[in-house]
């Protein structure tokens, strides 16, 4: 199960067998900057899901010889940080954010590129589960460390070289997971010059939710929104943002509809934006 609904997982709390995640990180507005990042584990602390641990996106599950926020680590780094917090290769993972889900799926794609599919996502995140009156807390978690076995899935994160190619290649769509304003360069950017990747299409991570209650739209409604695309005839899909966090909502939808050629461009615009030798286009 890929997704779990609120009252599917307060069932579970308490099950010996579940390791429960809040992986939230913070974007927070900083003129003359457009945002800097922030951990999520100060909100954590505050309040969080009974028996949550927290995963730490900003620092223990980004490769630290990046230049670029977010970067997917080695997978055997991954395995072992996971490990210290407890997942093993027979655990049942649920993952949460708040305010949006895209960093709970960002760990979720992480997790399946190093081969461990026993994670799911909390539909709405803890802004849906605390808006309907479930149980919150402040006691910290800290899972037994577990041992988890690294069996890389190649192809599920690419770079620049990749997508350059892909937009050669009659069978691939290039998605942008941005927002509209964004992906036409009317809105200034954090990350460098301002624009898209030429030929790529709009599919916003935020398009895919409910707006009111921050949960994924009916698979049906997601179908439609990602074939008016284009995008389910597509053979290959490669997906970026700013930083292929937004992308992993899309690719984790795609998952979610059988899609089952689907990458991330992982440094994204952080790296293509400010790499001049790399084509940008506007509209």
């Amino acid at each position: 199960m890929m997704l779990i609904d609120g009252e599917d997982l307060e069932a579970r709390l308490g099950d010996e067998r579940l390791r429960l995640y809040d992986c939230t990180t913070w974007l927070i507005p900083d003129p003359p900057r457009i945002y800097r990042v922030e951990s999520g584990r100060t909100t954590y602390k505050d309040s969080h899901i009974p028996g949550a641990d927290f995963l730490d996106l900003t620092g223990e599950l980004s490769d630290p010889e990046s230049g670029f926020n977010f970067m997917m680590p080695a997978p055997e780094a991954l395995a072992k940080t996971l490990g210290a917090h407890g997942v093993g290769d027979d655990s049942e993972v649920v993952l949460y954010s708040r305010d949006t889900i895209q960093w709970a799926t960002r760990v979720w794609w992480m997790m399946r590129a190093i081969g461990f599919d026993g994670a799911s996502v909390l539909d709405g995140g803890f802004d849906r589960w605390q808006a309907e009156g479930r149980p919150i807390t402040t006691e910290i978690r800290q899972y037994p460390p577990a041992s988890l076995s690294p069996r890389p899935r190649p192809g599920l994160f690419c770079d620049s070289a990749a997508v350059l190619a892909a937009r050669d290649e009659p069978d691939t769509c290039v998605i942008n997971a941005l927002r509209p304003s964004l992906h036409n360069g009317s809105e200034a950017v954090n990350y460098g010059r301002p624009g898209r990747i030429p030929g790529s299409i709009n599919v916003p991570g935020a398009s895919l939710l409910d707006p009111d209650t921050k949960a994924y739209r009916p698979l049906p409604e997601l179908e439609q929104i990602f074939a008016e695309a284009g995008v389910m005839d597509a053979e290959k899909v490669v997906i970026y943002c700013g930083g292929g966090i937004a992308a992993s909502s899309d690719a984790f939808t795609l998952v979610r509809l059988g899609k089952e050629s689907v990458t991330i461009y992982d440094a994204s615009m952080s790296e293509w934006a400010n790499d001049l030798s790399l084509p940008m286009e506007t509209s």
